[in-house]
């Protein structure tokens, strides 16, 4: 009898040990570890169907002299998805697409599918969670049961890829979800690690033969992580996140990864009765509704891949009962809000060691470039002085830990959607600005110190100031 050889594998980095523990060493993660059996190894491949030989198969090589041609591109029929992948699927392209539950991932792409089955298109969704019944509800929600899309539910791979083989080969097939599917290759549970990478790798084989756009959806974990091994993002073409609140009623796709197209670029939605619509002009989205006369507010010209977008930055600087002050940031990297109020209290002489900061970007939009900086700040001394900022000035430009107001790239697509939602003024930094001929006025800051006087000019009188006018604590007229 053939010994059985007996594997642990970690469920969230993959790391494979030969007998069980309670931690991984690879990503620290706790109760993570378990047992699986058989090929499930690092090596672990389709032993049934492998051949044995002895001599490898020659195979022609090219030259680099060779015609570069655009990889060919199918459009699906929604434009923000179009934006987001670059301008259409690449044909024989694998994406994998994670988001959080319900947040509407499978919406999106039965949307997708229908678009695409409008124009002529072989298009296939294979649903590993719902039976058929289940989304030919959907479809019929969202209006797109007469469209032809070739359906199935189904989780075995070796199913899958000999279906899609036979006839026209498909221009676009949906796996949904990656982590429901298994392979007869391997003897373990669906949704591990070696299920997975196993999975994942025949689909991708059969894309890379047929010239199928394979999209695989994929669940995330409580961090926003998606679920399995990270080497499935390696293996495939492109990464795309669906994000969004549950309080609020867009959603954004976002590129993680693309070999075909930017990254960093996004595509934003609106959530409907009747599915999920395109936001042609998410600056307007964004900034519906703000309260122009309220301190602590400031507009953001910020840039999400090549699209600029402007964003409110809401900020609240409340005496604290504590002994420590609290910290609170929606939308933001708090470790950028400690160095800002670090340089504010040691360059522009504000005092915030007693006071609680609370700091969120309206809209539940998640920002990382660092030009958020000069905004953030702006909107950090307009609660503490109780001066309002004017509401038709953006504000854009990095702080360095000398207090310093450093240049940002692409300024000129960040002034032009200003003036174009009709902003009248600009606050960015002196220098290597490339402003360029934008007619939009501007007001370059050098030092924080700049930003700092020039809001403290308009703040309100509460009493007799400090010596330093800086300094925004004010005492009592005895």
């Amino acid at each position: 009898m053939a010994k059985i050889h007996q594997t642990f594998v970690c469920q969230s980095c993959g790391a494979v040990y030969n007998r069980w523990r309670g931690r991984c060493e690879a990503c620290n993660g706790w109760n993570t570890i378990v047992e699986e059996t058989g090929g499930s190894g690092p090596q672990a491949g389709p032993v049934k169907t492998r051949p044995s030989r002895s001599h490898g198969r020659i195979f022609p090589l090219e030259g680099l002299t060779g015609e570069a041609r655009e990889a060919p591109r199918i459009p699906s029929g929604i434009g923000e998805l179009d934006r987001v992948t670059g301008g259409g699927f690449v044909r024989g392209s694998v994406i994998l697409l994670g988001g959080d539950p319900g947040i509407g991932k499978s919406t999106l792409l039965m949307q997708a599918t229908a678009a695409m089955a409008r124009t002529g298109e072989r298009v296939v969704y294979i649903s590993g969670e719902e039976a058929v019944a289940q989304v030919r509800l959907r479809a019929e929600r969202l209006g797109l049961s007469s469209a032809a899309v070739d359906l199935a539910a189904e989780t075995n791979v070796e199913d899958i890829v000999e279906t899609l083989s036979q006839g026209r080969p498909p221009a676009l097939a949906i796996i949904d979800s990656i982590q429901t599917m298994w392979t007869e290759t391997v003897e373990s549970a669906p949704g591990t690690v070696t299920q997975v990478r196993s999975s994942a790798q025949s689909l991708i084989r059969f894309a890379k033969t047929t010239g199928t756009a394979v999209i695989l959806v994929g669940h995330v974990t409580k961090d926003g992580q998606i679920a399995g091994p990270r080497v499935v993002e390696h293996m495939v073409d492109a990464v795309a996140s669906f994000e969004g609140d549950q309080g609020h009623h867009f959603r954004i796709l976002r590129a993680v990864k693309n070999r075909f197209g930017p990254t960093d670029e996004i595509g934003v939605f609106e959530m409907t009765d009747r599915g999920l619509a395109e936001v042609p002009n998410p600056s307007a989205l964004f900034l519906a509704g703000r309260d122009h006369a309220a301190p602590g507010t400031a507009v953001f010209a910020g840039m999400e891949g090549t699209r600029p977008l402007l964003l409110e930055i809401q900020a609240l600087v409340a005496p604290s009962s504590l002994g420590t002050p609290r910290r609170a940031v929606v939308g933001w990297d708090p470790n950028r809000l400690s160095m800002v109020l670090a340089v504010l209290e040691a360059h522009g002489g504000i005092r915030l060691g007693t006071h609680d900061v609370y700091l969120n970007v309206a809209g539940g939009l998640r920002i990382t470039e660092p030009a958020a900086d000069l905004a953030v700040a702006a909107a950090l001394v307009s609660s503490l002085s109780g001066a309002a900022l004017p509401g038709e000035t953006v504000y854009f430009g990095e702080i360095g830990l000398s207090g310093a107001i450093r240049p940002v790239a692409q300024a000129p697509s960040r002034l032009k959607e200003a003036l174009k939602l009709g902003f009248a003024k600009a606050v960015t930094p002196q220098g290597r600005n490339e402003i360029g001929d934008s007619s939009l006025p501007t007001e370059a800051l050098r030092h924080i110190a700049d930003l700092v006087a020039g809001i403290a000019s308009g703040a309100p009188k509460r009493g007799r100031p400090e010596r330093n006018p800086a300094r925004y604590e004010y005492e009592d007229d005895e």
